[in-house]
């Protein structure tokens, strides 16, 4: 994720709930927004997930264990949830040659999986994403990329150490179109992510920090893939502050099927970020 210094002051006023999101293709449901949380940005602002029980788990600059910080990893992204398991996404400095990914069991111990970054591959990591079936762990990179990167998933796929160790990159999700600067992804099902982009350009997409969706033609399975790319709807910009929103994490609770999606507003608004959350309707 893009890192910056925010601004802390008074909080969000009151905001006016938003409309519906724009309709997906024809003959599937949409995402309607069915309301807004906040939460507090440097406790939250990175991300987001939801546990087995509903509650939500954040990550926000605060969140960086002192232990971690002391290592070089200055950076969280957006986590996950699966099995109890809970999966964070570190980076480091711009000298950084490695990223990381911390798992904590149930139990409350973590293990750390650093890998290292292969040729031409960034520093950034964005976030992270488990595949349904617990095997596969997907994450990205900041800027303009046609690609997501999938690593066994630690602890729950048997090709990890079991104590934490070296993470190589498996294999990738190629996307058919370009991508730009993506906070965080999560699955809605075993063939289906969506995505939350901070792109402000609408060069590549109509919508102005839009979430995305990629379609995969089967479910993640070891071997590469394609992904099919399109804009859903442009997230909400609302805030009684006026500057540059960024856009953060995303979670889809698959046992409420509630999608969240995170944006922090600007100037001194940004000491707390908005939690949109979404339900799919049809008609």
């Amino acid at each position: 994720m893009k890192r910056q210094l925010l601004s802390l002051g008074c909080l969000l006023g009151s905001l006016a709930l938003g409309a519906a999101g724009t309709a997906a293709a024809t003959g599937e449901p949409r995402w309607a927004e069915t309301g807004t949380a906040y939460t507090d940005t440097l406790g939250g602002g990175q991300g987001l997930a939801s546990r087995a029980d509903g509650t939500l788990l954040y990550r926000g600059l605060a969140s960086v264990p002192l232990e971690l910080r002391l290592k070089g990893w200055n950076h969280v992204g957006d986590p996950d949830i699966a099995r109890g398991y809970v999966f964070d996404a570190y980076q480091g400095p711009e000298t950084a040659t490695s990223k990381m990914f911390a798992v904590t069991t149930p139990a409350g111990k973590r293990y750390e999986y650093v890998h290292r970054l292969n040729p031409g591959e960034k520093l950034n990591n964005s976030f992270a994403t488990v595949s349904p079936d617990g095997q596969w762990l997907v994450s990205g990179e900041w800027g303009d990329q046609n690609r997501l990167q999938v690593f066994p998933a630690p602890l729950l796929n048997p090709a990890t150490p079991p104590t934490g160790g070296a993470l190589p990159e498996a294999w990738q999700i190629t996307l058919d179109k370009p991508v730009r600067d993506i906070q965080g992804c999560d699955f809605v099902t075993d063939t289906r992510l969506v995505c939350a982009s901070n792109d402000a350009t609408g060069t590549l997409f109509p919508q102005i920090r839009p979430l995305l969706q990629v379609d995969l033609p089967r479910k993640l399975d070891g071997q590469p893939v394609t992904g099919t790319v399109r804009s859903l709807f442009a997230l909400p910009q609302r805030s009684v502050c006026t500057g540059a929103f960024e856009t953060e994490g995303v979670d889809y609770d698959a046992h409420s099927g509630t999608l969240r999606a995170e944006v922090i507003p600007p100037g001194v608004c940004a000491v707390s970020t908005a939690v949109y959350s979404y339900r799919q309707v049809t008609g």
